[in-house]
């Protein structure tokens, strides 16, 4: 399989943390949106959404979102629950995280790290990301303060979804010791068998 990504993107993070879990072998293929590679015709025509990442499968086949990847690759195994309550809470929480975490917290880090997306970073969308990013990371620290995970009490990709984003909040100016819980589940994440830092590839 062939991962189309970008290195410190947090949504191409997930895939490759979970195929490092699984030992699924992969290539990956740098298509950073810093250089406008994601918007040339020859990517747009692999994923007219000119987004990563974007997964092909040996047979060709491809898969777009992030979310929709770490599904793919965790169907049969211990990261997608077999219970189906279990299993709607692991989507459950793949859908907050792409409506209500995602385009807060993901997106302030990127207006105050990324140098093309300061011309973005007014002080309406930074307040406007600092108030809903903490919204976000206060309904998850609610949850684990009852919860070790978030999709019953196994690490699923709910887990990985939300850890890509939640574990490089500070960057985005978010204090996460304001948030206890998830620093413990942060660290529970960490320790699971497999895991790979932000940077790692094959």
């Amino acid at each position: 399989m062939i991962l189309y990504d970008m290195i410190d993107s947090g949504n191409c993070y997930k895939p490759r943390l979970l195929m490092a879990k699984l030992g699924i072998p992969f290539s990956r293929i740098e298509v950073s949106s810093h250089t406008g590679d994601t918007r040339k015709a020859e990517y747009v025509a692999k994923n007219p959404n000119a987004m990563v990442p974007l997964l092909e499968l040996d047979d060709g086949r491809r898969i777009a979102e992030s979310n929709a990847i770490l599904l793919y690759l965790a169907e049969g195994t211990r990261f997608l629950p077999a219970d189906k309550y279990e299993r709607a809470l692991a989507y459950q929480w793949l859908f907050f995280e792409q409506y209500s975490h995602e385009p807060y917290v993901a997106v302030r880090k990127a207006l105050l790290t990324f140098p093309e997306r300061a011309k973005d970073a007014t002080p309406e969308r930074l307040a406007q990301t600092l108030e809903r990013g903490n919204k976000a990371l206060g309904v998850m620290n609610r949850h684990l303060e009852q919860n070790a995970f978030f999709a019953g009490n196994a690490f699923s990709v709910a887990d990985i979804a939300l850890y890509a984003y939640t574990h490089t909040a500070e960057k985005g100016g978010f204090q996460l010791d304001a948030y206890p819980a998830v620093v413990e589940w942060l660290s529970r994440v960490e320790a699971d068998k497999g895991h790979v830092p932000l940077e790692w590839q094959p």
